[in-house]
């Protein structure tokens, strides 16, 4: 079954942080969303779209306003010829089979249909659809898509599982799974583990598993950001237990705090150019003794959309990882606009630090 998520209300369409929370809190719970649909207020097209997919074989989520809430159950009412009553301090169809504080589900034909409403500063009401197939997501570093599909397609026939590959960055393959009705993921991810020691993480988000693994190992990892502005340190800090393990991030954007931040020296900026190697290893280092961490991320680069030369392209992007043992860094290019590739950037960062001490991540 496809799931659909549906939202109905303008502060859906212009208040970007409450849309975000809504959709990270259904794909946490759903882990898949098949396609999302918003809707303006008193839209007339709602009732047909309604009826087209209260009629399918899917999973739905309507997510509405307040103000909105009763309209919804009425345009439903419509379409599967029921009648609303007062529940819970909610007007609801009759068929509602579930219900709980500003949320209810009921089935129609093969329709499965959640709806729920949220408005400004509210936490959000409990999803009542539940993932009806088992799902896994696992990551693979060091591999070739196309390895990977040669690699894993004998042991999905072997466990009946159904598997899909994506790839973040260069080298960070994302492997999506789902069970046949007689599948077995656990086996499959185990068997895929013992094919690729050192190169898999079991775990659907990586850096709630890089928090995970440091926090076990009373370690912690601080950050040196130009070009990303800020972004590593958000991919952490917006995941519960950042604060165990992350000490911070120094975002110096312009040479001078460069210098002053960091001790990048200031005959090396002359020489080089904040856009370096050389500059990014002495970011590294410089933040690693501020901070007295155990790792350290540092990012220079050129985001764009304009100040690219024709030595250093708009996309270039050089990035170091260190530890207490360990460097190395990576001169990189990416395409795409100026949010895409500081993106990009902060992914190849987190792939570094994961590859400089393996024993630790993996």
């Amino acid at each position: 079954m496809k799931l659909h998520l549906i939202f109905i209300g303008n502060k859906f369409i212009y208040n970007e942080a409450l849309k975000e929370y809504v959709f990270r809190t259904v794909q946490k719970d759903t882990k898949f969303i098949d396609s999302v649909t918003y809707f303006k207020e008193s839209d007339n097209s709602l009732f047909l779209y309604l009826e087209k997919e209260l009629n399918s074989n899917d999973k739905i989520i309507i997510v509405s306003n307040k103000q909105n809430f009763s309209t919804v159950g009425k345009v439903i009412c419509t379409v599967i010829e029921d009648n609303q009553v007062l529940k819970e301090g909610m007007l609801i169809p009759q068929k509602a089979t579930l219900y709980e504080e500003r949320s209810y589900l009921l089935e129609y034909k093969g329709a499965i249909v959640n709806v729920m409403n949220i408005d400004e500063g509210e936490k959000m009401p409990q999803i009542l659809i539940q993932s009806m197939e088992t799902k896994a997501t696992i990551h693979v570093f060091e591999e070739q898509k196309e390895d990977i599909m040669s690699i894993l397609n004998p042991l999905a026939q072997t466990y009946e599982v159904n598997f899909g590959v994506t790839a973040y960055v260069e080298g960070w393959l994302r492997v999506d799974i789902d069970s046949k009705r007689y599948g077995d993921i656990s086996k499959f991810i185990h068997a895929a583990k013992h094919l690729l020691p050192k190169k898999l993480i079991a775990s659907a988000n990586i850096v709630e598993h890089i928090i995970e693994r440091l926090s076990n190992a009373g370690k912690k990892v601080s950050f040196a950001e130009s070009c990303t502005g800020g972004l590593l340190s958000y991919y952490f800090t917006k995941h519960n237990g950042a604060s165990k393990i992350l000490e911070g991030s120094l975002v110096t954007y312009s040479n001078a705090l460069k210098e002053n931040w960091l001790a990048v020296g200031g005959d090396t900026l002359q020489r080089v150019g904040a856009v370096s190697a050389e500059v990014i290893e002495e970011m590294s280092e410089g933040v690693l003794n501020v901070s007295h961490a155990d790792y350290a991320l540092s990012v220079s680069g050129i985001a764009g959309d304009t100040g690219g030369t024709q030595e250093k392209p708009v996309g270039t992007v050089y990035i170091g990882a260190r530890s207490k043992y360990a460097h190395v860094e990576k001169h990189l290019h990416f395409n795409g606009d100026r949010n895409y590739v500081q993106h990009q950037s902060a992914m190849m960062a987190i792939k570094m630090l994961l590859l400089i001490d393996k024993e630790t991540f993996f």
